[in-house]
């Protein structure tokens, strides 16, 4: 049986930016995973995105697979990828639906694949205003993750980072009901976000778990759990890299908890030129670099490509 995490909870609407980016410091220090409120996503807007996230899972695995992903943008079918390489299953059981980032304002360079506007006429609009809304949201956290490193609030701006940023949206269903042959099987096994940080929103229902420390033997699982009107925000590889492990991210999964599960990720990576070298505040002649720089879309690439088959 699993035990439960009680996770820090950051207002983003706080007036003491200081105090507020401590708060961050430690969860990122000690959690690798917060909750953030009044963090400006409308719960409207919220529940526009899972309404038509519902519709587009409720379809038939034909129709759905007439989107599959390519360029890592579409949908993908429950099986087809595997987040823990040591799994004895063939794949996770969840199923998914990418969307990167949107191109420029005529969508001239729009990559995504998008589900008809005649069966799904609101789609598209709810899709990009929430990655716009969710966008700004995220900018916000980084200023004050930034503050935490004793860096210039700015400073993931002035570093080119979020100029045309990486950001996907991704949204993921979890099947109600598994197969006997699935018996242990996870909705996403254990795995650790590849980026920056992943800002995320569920409808509710529990199977979300955090191991805060990788390398024990046997690892201990947490339960997340469900803060009305809350995201949850967490560390990833790459964000950890760029401070030397100062901050970590946490390994996490999705367990089958008999009922169906709805989620929205948003993961917000630098843009892929960015240079990633450990930070000045994260390291000392005690404490050199962990890690040679590297360009972020290098790093992500690399990692994204080990997941799928």
């Amino acid at each position: 049986m699993a035990g439960s995490v009680d996770l820090p909870v950051v207002d983003l609407a706080s007036p003491d930016l200081r105090a507020a980016a401590a708060s961050v410091r430690q969860a990122c220090v000690e959690h690798g995973f917060f909750y953030v409120t009044n963090h400006g996503v409308d719960a409207g807007l919220v529940e526009a995105v899972f309404a038509e996230s519902r519709r587009f899972f409720g379809l038939p695995m034909e129709e759905k697979m007439k989107l599959q992903r390519t360029n890592y943008r579409g949908y993908t079918p429950p099986y087809a990828e595997k987040l823990d390489a040591s799994s004895e299953f063939v794949g996770d059981l969840k199923e998914s639906f990418y969307i990167g980032p949107i191109g420029d304002s005529d969508m001239q360079n729009d990559l995504n694949q998008w589900p008809s506007e005649e069966r799904f006429p609101s789609w598209k609009e709810t899709m990009k205003l929430y990655i716009a809304t969710v966008l700004d949201t995220g900018k916000r956290i980084l200023s004050l993750i930034a503050l935490g490193l004793d860096l210039d609030a700015e400073f993931f701006h002035k570093v080119g980072a979020l100029d045309c940023p990486s950001t996907f949206l991704r949204l993921l269903h979890y099947p109600a009901e598994v197969n006997e042959s699935d018996s242990g099987n996870y909705g996403a096994s254990a795995h650790s976000d590849y980026g920056a940080i992943t800002l995320l929103v569920t409808d509710g229902t529990p199977g979300l778990q955090i191991c805060r420390e990788k390398d024990r033997d046997p690892q201990l699982w947490e339960d997340v759990h469900h803060i009305d009107g809350a995201l949850i925000v967490n560390i990833g590889d790459l964000l950890e890299r760029w401070t030397n492990c100062v901050f970590r991210s946490t390994l996490h999964r999705v367990v089958a908890v008999g009922k169906e599960r709805h989620s929205v990720a948003f993961f917000l990576d630098p843009n892929s030129d960015t240079l990633v070298e450990c930070l000045e505040s994260c390291c000392s002649e005690a404490d050199p670099p962990r890690f040679p720089p590297i360009r972020s879309g290098e790093y992500i690439t690399g990692r994204i490509n080990s997941t799928y088959k």
